[in-house]
């Protein structure tokens, strides 16, 4: 937190409504604190997302539950025998990655893994444009990765971690059932998405890949973690978007046949709430964010909590107390009153301040304002609290999942390892 009791007793007269500093603070912690949950309120999120998560494991609920289950025909962790080279595809986000994988043992007989991998921004054309724009696009970034790794000439065969809400009829085929995260590519909803990179490979006829599967970037996570820790059961992503995968029964998985061991489940739950299950708990500036969104009413909880939106949250609440008279002397920049324009990465940044300010009053200066001391300090408490929230919030949800895990398996506890990745998760300072 901020220092800002040096501010508690400056009791200076101000020219605003608010005769002094202590007031002003006083104000902005009331107006804060909606962001603080409380335990029992984090205990009842965690219930709700159980009970979504069972109702969505059930063929009978399936349909109109808001936490999806999709099975992901993943019935196994690595095993060892898995050696080679492999190409996989990263796409969930608006950066797209390529990576040249080299699996093999070491001199002590353990899993080694080298990669080589390049990241490409996705044009904002090719996201709302045609699926065969999106994935041409993606052929086209495949084969200059290829070129400049000189394996243009090898078939190798490809992992395709695709990060969107998909309906999988077997490892390597899977259909999209709807875009989450700005995308919102025509023709590919509704179809196998590794069909319409193939048909995109095709297209371009300068190289050959064995799309062997397509997996969920929680799935790629919890597998990729289980190369270093074998309690590994768990995947989440904090980033762009945020989900969770798990490893369940068979026998609750009612989507797919069979009764015996376990599967990989990919929650979805991005769209918990989606159904009113959050309702008490979303704020004014949270339905804002919402009703401005590409998919309002969708995806509620993801909206709460991922690097998406977190930004835009901050800013929100940073207009509301410009206009409750509470900071930048009760005038904001047209560039802070712009949509989108506090990035999430200033959060982080915000919250990286190493106590002397500057680089918060650097952001601020950037976004066309002159802030005080007092200022800078009140901006680092809107980002503490918004994402403490998001925090919070994600832990609640995993709460729900490792707690299912532990009923399932009929254990007074469990111990297990999650494996976490995103852009949020590696960049904010939690």
């Amino acid at each position: 937190m901020p220092c800002i009791s040096s501010h508690l007793n400056q009791m200076v007269k101000m020219p605003c409504r608010y005769s002094s500093v202590v007031d002003k603070i006083l104000m902005v912690e009331q107006i804060l604190s909606e962001f603080r949950l409380k335990k029992e309120e984090l205990k009842e999120v965690m219930k709700r997302m159980q009970l979504e998560m069972d109702r969505g494991l059930r063929l009978e609920t399936h349909e109109e539950a808001s936490v999806k289950m999709l099975p992901t025909y993943v019935c196994s962790t690595p095993e060892g025998s898995e050696v080679g080279d492999f190409l996989a595809l990263d796409l969930g986000g608006t950066n797209f990655r390529v990576m040249l994988v080299k699996v093999g043992a070491d001199e002590e007989r353990s899993w080694k893994v080298e990669t080589k991998n390049q990241m490409y921004s996705i044009p904002e054309d090719a996201m709302t444009g045609t699926a065969e724009m999106l994935f041409d696009y993606v052929a086209e970034c495949m084969s200059d990765f290829l070129d400049k790794h000189h394996i243009k000439h090898k078939k190798l065969p490809l992992g395709f971690t695709f990060s969107f809400p998909v309906r999988h009829e077997d490892i390597d085929k899977g259909i999209l059932i709807n875009w989450t995260k700005g995308f919102k590519a025509s023709g590919a909803e509704g179809n196998n998405v590794v069909g319409l990179l193939r048909d995109a490979i095709k297209r371009r006829g300068d190289f050959e890949m064995d799309v062997v599967a397509m997996v969920n970037d929680t799935v790629a996570t919890m597998i990729s973690c289980y190369y270093e820790d074998r309690s590994c059961e768990v995947g989440m992503i904090v980033g762009t978007g945020c989900n969770a995968c798990y490893m369940e029964e068979m026998r609750t998985v009612e989507l797919v046949e069979g009764e015996e061991g376990r599967m990989c489940v990919n929650t979805e739950w991005g769209a918990f709430g989606d159904n009113g299950e959050l309702e008490e708990f979303r704020l004014e500036y949270d339905r804002v964010v919402d009703e401005t969104s590409i998919n309002p009413g969708q995806q509620l909880y993801e909206k709460l909590i991922s690097g998406k939106y977190m930004g835009e949250l901050v800013r929100l609440v940073l207009m509301k107390l410009v206009n409750e008279d509470l900071l930048f002397n009760g005038e904001a920049s047209e560039l802070l009153k712009a949509r989108g324009s506090f990035e999430t990465r200033y959060v982080s940044q915000v919250e990286s301040d190493t106590g002397d300010g500057k680089q918060i009053y650097n952001i601020l200066s950037s976004l066309g304002v002159l802030p005080s001391e007092l200022d800078c300090d009140i901006v680092r408490l809107v980002c503490e609290s918004v994402s403490t929230r998001s925090a919070h919030m994600c832990g609640a949800g995993l709460a729900g999942v490792i707690n299912l895990m532990r009923e399932r398996r009929s254990q007074e506890a469990l111990n297990i390892t999650v494996g976490v990745d995103g852009s949020v998760y590696k960049l904010h300072p939690w």
